[in-house]
């Protein structure tokens, strides 16, 4: 897969196949619709196209929504390398870009940039200032501009709406196990090691303190979950807790995890944590020793989570 940043800078496409969308989670819905674009391209002897956007439009557009996206650029990148298309084109979103008619986006956009040979799109995509644009200007202008239009059934549209919808909601309380299955991966994000109090080291369970390295990806819900953390071409094993740690009283929350059989200076430094399991929810504790004995439970939870 090509990953094309300058818009100006596209090679030409051969019977461009191309798909318009922001494709956040790259799930198991997204696949039937990757799947569908490679398989006509594939067709057609021509290329598979993504067209997709960043920032993502409702930063430009309502700057003050939060986004809780499931993946960062970078992420949906990464899984899109997976599907087996031939382009990735990221436009930049600006004010600018908001501002473009509908026509003027299927003329100076998809039409001058990709010249499509097929455009697969949703019925009720909408597109341009004001969102105006919609597959029924699109079929207006295909004699125009001789490209193929092939819609998007409602029925999946639908599932892929109530999947993403699902999914954010499954994150968001701890679900994991749903989440997982919807996405058909494991969850994961990236976090930078910050220095903490270092209780868990006393404990005898030192633990990297992380601040997420995007802040419009979506939080993971409170409690304490089984993980794997990926550093340096290597998996580690590990324990995460996110929370306001109630045997300590804090009132900020915490992202902490715990990694097995690793001993090392993490400071600094940027993790990945896979989440595979949840394994409890924050509780309070009448001491560090009650808490140390949970610990300890918790951890071989974990190993028998990551091993089955």
């Amino acid at each position: 897969m090509q990953v094309h940043y300058n818009i100006e800078q596209l090679p030409p496409f051969k019977n461009a196949v191309i798909t318009i969308g922001t494709f956040d989670g790259v799930h198991r819905g997204h696949a039937t619709i990757i799947d569908a674009l490679v398989a006509e391209a594939s067709r057609i002897q021509g290329e598979s196209v993504i067209v997709t956007f960043h920032p993502h439009p409702r930063k430009i557009i309502q700057p003050h929504t939060s986004l809780h996206l499931i993946n960062t650029l970078d992420e949906k990148i990464e899984l899109l390398q997976q599907t087996g298309i031939t382009h990735l084109v990221i436009i930049p979103f600006t004010d600018v870009f908001a501002e473009l008619t509908a026509e003027d986006y299927i003329e100076r956009l998809l039409v001058y940039y990709f010249q499509p040979h097929t455009i697969i799109i949703g019925y009720d995509h909408h597109f341009g200032k004001g969102r105006l644009g919609n597959i029924t200007l699109l079929q207006q202008l295909q004699s125009r501009w001789n490209y193929k239009l092939i819609e998007i059934p409602k029925h999946l549209l639908e599932e892929i709406s109530v999947s993403s919808t699902q999914i954010r909601m499954a994150l968001g309380s701890g679900n994991i196990s749903v989440a997982n299955k919807l996405l058909g991966y494991s969850f994961f994000f990236e976090g930078k090691v910050v220095t903490g109090d270092q209780i868990g080291r006393t404990l005898g369970f030192p633990t990297a303190n992380l601040i997420y390295t995007d802040s419009d990806k979506i939080h993971l819900g409170e409690g304490v979950y089984a993980v794997f953390v990926l550093m340096n071409e290597q998996q580690h094993g590990g324990m995460l807790s996110i929370g306001k740690r109630p045997t300590l009283n804090d009132i900020e929350e915490r992202v902490e995890v715990n990694i097995f059989d690793f001993e090392g200076d993490l400071y600094g430094r940027i993790i990945r944590v896979r989440v595979e399991a949840f394994l409890r929810v924050q509780e309070k504790y009448d001491s560090l020793e009650e808490l140390t004995q949970q610990i300890n439970i918790d951890k071989q939870q974990a190993i028998l989570s990551l091993n089955s």
